[in-house]
């Protein structure tokens, strides 16, 4: 069975070479054209499932062309219209005539992928059979050009047809999860499962049942645990931190011999599925100290990739508004707004410390205000403060706006603070995790103002 074929009419290398290597991801078969002599004749070799028609091109324009497919009856597909200059005088008229949507540029991937689905509703379902369902990861979704996350996504499509397990690296918040799901539907285990749990779930008491099933008991729900479940799909474990002990052990068992078995049940069974977890960077250099088995990292982490903080492809941040807001209209229905360039310059330069899960709740407010259709920046700067008398952590803190020692002091005191309430008070356990001499740690606590007296007993 064939997929849809999809005709791309663009005079913007760039972006038909997106749209094109998109829509090839997503199961689809793709033809582009850059003008309007290209198209006709593309037309006339093949008629195509759905037109995507640039209006702005420099032999014949969008409009004209498509009136000319209509007169002559050379189309009867869909024709999605892309302008980067669109105006509702424009829309209507494409629509007129006969037009199936209106898309403006920069395009957002994910509206994209929407749009062309809702348009090829009509074509039988046997040709679309082939095609992966799911939406991509904000950071792939939206129309970014930042390097990092071109090089992110290269990554991605490299390890998903491997099998070895995979390690994925990020701040909380960095979609990680997200990113775990583009890789198992990118690979070929696309139609067996994808299973998340959370690593928080897998506590001592039924973390086995779950994961083996059997003679689990009550804890186990069905009697075929996630390790079955997921069959020759992908098992992804998020926060691998938050798994117990017990648990630990026994994944590192698991991987260690490919095989597992139910419980009271002495037969053993391969494993088929692909393991994969998220951790924090920070836990990697010393996963003993976050409570993690060393072997069980270096296992997971046969093969690793890592996500970037928002902050690093500040660059990006524009697009990323558009394509949240957009996305939240569509989902949510709510009232969509622009952010004004005061308000984008000034989130281009804050920290993100929740990333894309920030920005999205970010955006959610802004929207659910529903105020002027232009978010101005003095509605951003109330979002961003804190609510009276709340003590804001570290990653609350917006850095930038401060003078470089004050910002410096600012965040030693709230990393130290922090790190020496994760070591239980231990000041020697502390100059172990964050790779100082203890003298001079005691130093830089005392010049911090951080009262760590109180706890010294406890080493």
């Amino acid at each position: 069975m064939r997929a849809p074929h999809i005709l791309v009419v663009d005079d913007e290398a760039d972006i038909r070479d997106t749209i094109r290597d998109t829509l090839t991801d997503e199961g689809y078969e793709v033809t582009v054209a850059a003008n309007a002599a290209q198209a006709r004749e593309a037309v006339s070799e093949r008629l195509p499932s759905l037109v995507l028609l640039d209006i702005w091109m420099p032999d014949t324009d969008g409009i004209s062309l498509l009136h000319e497919w209509q007169q002559g009856h050379r189309v009867t597909c869909p024709v999605v219209i892309l302008s980067g200059h669109g105006t509702v005088e424009t829309a209507v008229e494409a629509t007129r005539l006969g037009a199936a949507d209106f898309i403006e540029k920069p395009v957002s991937l994910n509206k994209l992928l929407r749009t062309v689905e809702k348009s090829l509703r009509g074509v039988r379902p046997a040709e679309r059979g082939s095609l992966r369902s799911g939406t991509l990861p904000p950071v792939f979704a939206a129309p970014v050009r930042s390097r990092r996350i071109r090089e992110l996504r290269e990554r991605a499509e490299q390890l998903a047809p491997l099998a070895a397990p995979l390690l994925i690296v990020g701040e909380s918040g960095t979609g990680r999860d997200s990113l775990a799901h583009f890789i198992h539907q990118a690979g070929p285990r696309r139609e067996a499962p994808f299973i998340r749990v959370p690593g928080a779930s897998l506590i001592a008491q039924s973390a086995a049942a779950l994961l083996l099933g059997g003679d689990g008991g009550p804890a186990a729900g069905a009697e075929r645990g996630l390790l079955e479940q997921a069959g020759a799909g992908t098992l992804f474990i998020s926060t691998l931190e938050d798994v117990s002990t017990a648990a630990q052990a026994l994944l590192a068992g698991v991987l260690e011999s490919a095989r597992y078995g139910h419980l009271g049940q002495a037969v053993q069974l391969p494993l088929e599925a692909r393991l994969a977890a998220s951790v924090r960077p920070a836990t990697l250099a010393d996963p003993a100290a976050a409570g993690l088995r060393p072997d069980l990292v270096e296992r997971l982490g046969a093969l690793r990739i890592e996500v970037p903080p928002l902050r690093e492809y500040s660059e990006d941040i524009s697009e990323l508004l558009r394509y949240t807001a957009e996305d939240l209209v569509e989902r949510e229905h709510l009232p969509f707004r622009r952010f004004s360039f005061a308000a984008q310059n000034r989130l281009r330069n804050y920290p993100w410390s929740g990333n894309l899960r920030e920005l999205n709740s970010l955006v959610r407010r802004l929207l659910a205000a529903d105020g002027a259709e232009e978010v101005s920046l003095a509605e951003v700067e109330r979002e961003l403060q804190p609510l009276p008398g709340v003590q804001e952590p570290l990653v609350k803190q917006d850095l930038l706006a401060l003078p470089l020692r004050e910002a410096r002091e600012h965040f030693e005191r709230a990393y130290l603070t922090e790190q020496l309430a994760l070591c239980g008070g231990k000041v020697s356990q502390l100059a172990r995790r964050v790779g100082m001499e203890r003298t001079h740690l005691y130093r830089k606590l005392r010049s911090l103002g951080i009262d760590f007296r109180g706890m010294l007993s406890e080493e």
